[in-house]
């Protein structure tokens, strides 16, 4: 089984765009250098409201994500943009899409 990590923000709207190149980076660069990153999946729900989907190897990866240089840009970059942020992990059981994204 995988570890499943699901974060949810509240952006200041004020600074929704400089989140979103951001966010998009930290994911493009966790799943291109992290070997244990297996999805990196950002979601804009608009009003501010960025959902992270992240599966990893372990939970171990996990934590050896938050130690990367482009994970600790993004956090202390982005800290004073968040108005809220849950963050839920877990396992994941199935893969139930065939849907391919680029």
């Amino acid at each position: 089984m995988m570890y499943a990590v699901i974060v949810r923000f509240a952006i200041d709207v004020m600074h929704v765009e400089k989140f979103r190149g951001l966010v998009l980076f930290n994911a493009e660069q966790s799943l291109s250098k992290e070997e244990g990153c297996r999805v990196f999946d950002v979601c804009e729900m608009g009003d501010g409201e960025f959902w992270l989907y992240e599966l990893y190897d372990d939970p171990e990866a996990f934590q050896l994500h938050l130690r990367t240089p482009h994970f600790l840009q993004f956090d202390a970059q982005a800290t004073t943009w968040i108005l809220e942020k849950s963050v839920r992990t877990g396992q994941h059981l199935a893969k139930t899409s065939s849907l391919q994204l680029s």
